[in-house]
């Protein structure tokens, strides 16, 4: 479960990307975050991983207040929760196989264990036959997919996903969206930000819009639409 109890965020340079946000997301629910740039989405989605703290207010993820956590404990918060990049951040001296297993070598899984996750989640992405491929030699969409296999391979409650899709053509996108769908029906939680229109419209979950740090519609089977 992911709980937000009016939440503050107010950058140095003034900027208050949270305005006293409150929120409740459900486990195994799938969550759309909305908004134009410069809204609070980011900070909103970065709240939940500890890439920024709350000025005031709690942030709750699987039971833990990320607003009073110790810097040093943020590593392991991280092991429960996955988080997808639009821009993959690939480790590109690794190939594929090695850049799924390297997450489950920094918690010291067992070398069995990691070759049978590594490889049962590969074939999930259907990645298999490429796993001693590396980054330069795969299509966006396949680095995509590899980016989303370490993200799962430790089988984490909560998959966070900043823009998933922002740098894929449509029909990539499609084929990433499939995958978080297969995801999400394992019971894993998924709070999405995206500005993909015909996504939101289509594939239907609840949808979060955000807009001057404020939440301005909370609507489950909704679509995107700003404000």
């Amino acid at each position: 479960m992911i709980v937000m109890k009016n939440v503050y965020k107010k950058y140095p340079n003034g900027v208050v990307a949270a305005n006293g946000l409150n929120v409740v997301i459900d486990p195994g629910e799938f969550v759309y975050v909305v908004g134009p740039s410069g809204a609070g989405k980011s900070t909103f989605i970065k709240m939940m991983y500890r890439e920024e703290a709350p000025t005031s207010g709690d942030v709750i993820v699987n039971g833990i207040n990320l607003a009073t956590l110790r810097n040093k404990r943020i590593p392991y918060l991280r092991r429960q929760i996955g988080v997808v990049f639009q821009d993959f951040k690939l480790l590109p001296k690794l190939n594929v196989y090695e850049n799924v297993a390297f997450a489950l070598e920094v918690i010291e899984e067992s070398p069995a264990e990691i070759r049978k996750k590594v490889n049962d989640v590969l074939g999930l992405v259907g990645l298999t036959q490429k796993a001693r491929m590396f980054p330069n030699e795969l299509s966006g969409g396949e680095e995509q997919r590899v980016s989303i296999a370490r993200s799962i391979v430790n089988l984490p409650k909560v998959v966070i996903a900043d823009e998933p899709t922002g740098n894929l053509d449509p029909e990539t996108s499609w084929e990433i969206m499939r995958i978080f769908e297969q995801i999400n029906t394992r019971g894993t939680t998924i709070v999405m930000a995206t500005h993909n229109r015909e996504i939101v419209n289509t594939i239907k979950h609840r949808v979060i819009a955000i807009e001057g740090g404020l939440i301005t519609r909370d609507e489950y089977g909704g679509e995107y639409y700003e404000g």
